[in-house]
């Protein structure tokens, strides 16, 4: 067990469910977990088992239904909304599958929109953004809109954009499953230089098993409860 001050997630006896008509679905059910910092985490698990929802409880986009989730130590169900905000402005960074960028905004003015929306130093969030592009490939594409993309390019996008607060925590749901091959490497690979040389912490959901492996743990979803399968 990683000291206190290296525990970055803690779930205690976290639950799940969610109302339909008159009945309840159990998403997630009693889950024991610690996640320490600086580490790669993969969940993985056949559709419906809650690897979602765990991302979204993790990333304060969705409240648990019962037990406890402790981020450094603060139970997130205790938070002001002021705090949880905050937190998830400064320390955690969303990737989605579907890239989520706004059709008539350029790729440099998608990835300082977070940087911007929370009253940023402008100069300093624009300059960013541009670094950040250049960096992924697209110093030429700047001005380009979503539609002038490929998948690879807006999923590059996405992560410029999920970095420009400069993030602790990087949460990403299937980053590369609208991706070909040649793609989804480009992805991994940056998501791999991110975590070696920018000690970032990785929590990804995945179908694929072998980028699944390349995580520091594996974490198998099955009827709402977890297991380590690496």
């Amino acid at each position: 067990m990683p000291g206190s001050s290296d525990v970055l997630y803690q779930l205690e006896n976290l639950c799940k469910n969610f109302k339909l008509g008159g009945g309840e679905i159990k998403v997630l059910q009693n889950l024991n977990l610690t996640i320490p910092r600086g580490r790669w985490v993969s969940l993985v698990g056949r559709s419906g088992s809650g690897k979602t929802t765990l991302l979204h409880l993790l990333g304060g986009l969705d409240k648990p239904s019962s037990g406890a989730l402790l981020f450094q130590g603060e139970n997130f169900l205790r938070l002001s909304s002021r705090k949880l905000t905050a937190i998830r402005r400064y320390k955690i960074g969303f990737i989605f599958q579907s890239y989520h960028l706004f059709p008539e905004l350029s790729a440099w003015e998608n990835a300082v929109l977070p940087a911007l929306f929370y009253g940023n130093n402008r100069p300093h969030a624009w300059q960013r953004g541009q670094e950040l592009l250049t960096k992924f490939g697209l110093g030429s594409r700047l001005h380009h809109r979503p539609r002038e993309l490929s998948g690879g390019e807006q999923q590059r996008v996405a992560i410029a954009r999920a970095l420009i607060n400069d993030p602790e925590i990087i949460l990403a749901d299937e980053p590369t499953g609208n991706l070909d091959a040649t793609a989804a490497a480009e992805i991994m690979a940056i998501l791999q230089d991110l975590h070696r040389n920018r000690e970032k912490t990785i929590i990804m959901v995945t179908h694929d098993l072998n980028l699944a492996a390349r995580a520091d743990l594996c974490l198998k979803l099955e009827a709402g409860k977890t297991k380590v399968t690496a």
